[in-house]
């Protein structure tokens, strides 16, 4: 189990510790960490946010547990050089096309997410958001207008291929679920939509034992706080994946919980938090460490195949919750370290 360990900035380094406190808890096998420097540290120390010797790792290894990046240091250089471009560059060498992000209501939490309790305690949906094609990737830059305007320009663009690889993996994580998938788009405004729309339908003649539904991603939005519960695994885009996912941390209780997966066709995945560097609180022990603990649990679920110690983890983090320990992002006084210490207690119980 040769795993490549990139905390990255801010909170990442604190929040990395505890995970891999988790991972040695649960006295693995042949387990391999080699650590390398991402992001703004990298950037500081190497020149490049994503230094060649990091992505020699990368690619060396079976799996990718990655903390955050963002340093307010580095938001003056040049696109190239910031340190989110190590994300970007991480998901294109590694050809992970396909981020997995789970939003489930934590037992006890119901009243601290920004939904009524018995909405909020509904929620247990699987979002699947492409990861390497949409308007991230597509032609950018800016121009002047025949007028003499300043014009900026983002292109949007997928291929027929691109859409139906991640819609054959939400189909079948559908089948291992509720059988229940809706695809979000904006088809009425969008051609881009019409094609995605369009192969997502060729793609569900696979599947006749999942129940397909299409959305309007405005009223997606709309849905996922008036009815959260209708929704079992969710398949869209990249800019739409992104905004919604975020949305529906909050529907949860907090950005602090939610774990990702980013795969492509093989075992290899990257996983990670979806909160950033959080710069504002770097430093100070208080980081809740939940989210990337849960991000090791779904890499031993899907880069190792170890179903059962995922399982056992993500219980144990459910039942640390439960028991009122909470980080200060959730309203508790629980420091990044005595919630890790928590999770391990409970492992070893």
């Amino acid at each position: 189990m040769h795993i490549a360990v990139l905390a990255g900035d801010g909170i990442g380094q604190e929040i990395m510790v505890e995970a891999l406190r988790v991972l040695d808890a649960l006295g693995l096998p042949d387990l391999r960490l080699d650590h390398a420097d991402v992001g703004g540290v990298a950037y500081k120390n190497h020149g490049h946010p994503l230094p060649p010797e990091t992505l020699e790792l990368v690619m060396a290894a079976d799996a990718v547990l990655f903390g955050a990046v963002g340093d307010p240091e580095c938001d003056d250089l040049e696109r190239h050089l910031r340190p989110e471009q190590a994300v970007l560059g991480l998901r294109k060498e590694m050809q992970t096309f396909a981020n997995l992000r789970p939003a489930k209501a934590f037992a006890g939490l119901e009243n601290l997410s920004a939904l009524k309790p018995d909405i909020a305690g509904a929620i247990n949906l699987l979002i699947f958001r492409e990861l390497t094609g949409d308007i991230y990737f597509g032609e950018k830059g800016q121009r002047t207008t025949d007028a003499g305007l300043r014009e900026g320009y983002d292109i949007m663009a997928y291929d027929e291929e691109e859409i139906s690889r991640i819609a054959h993996i939400a189909f079948n994580a559908a089948q291992g679920r509720r059988k229940k998938l809706c695809s979000v788009d904006k088809a009425n405004v969008l051609q881009t939509s019409v094609l995605w729309r369009a192969v997502v339908n060729e793609v569900a003649a696979d599947y006749p034992d999942v129940e397909l539904s299409h959305m309007y991603v405005d009223n997606a939005a709309m849905q996922l706080v008036r009815n959260p519960g209708q929704f079992d695994v969710m398949l869209t885009g990249n800019i739409f994946g992104d905004i919604l996912s975020d949305q529906a941390s909050m529907c949860v209780g907090s950005i602090g919980l939610l774990a990702s997966a980013s795969l492509g066709t093989g075992t290899r995945g990257l996983y990670e938090p979806i909160h950033g560097s959080a710069p504002d609180i770097a430093g100070q022990g208080i980081a809740n460490p939940s989210a990337m603990i849960l991000s090791a649990a779904m890499m031993l679920r899907h880069s190792f195949d170890m179903e059962e110690k995922a399982s056992q983890i993500e219980r144990a983090v459910a039942d640390v919750l439960q028991q009122g320990i909470l980080g200060h992002d959730l309203g508790g006084r629980a420091s990044t370290c005595e919630i890790g210490d928590a999770v391990v207690a409970r492992l070893a119980s």
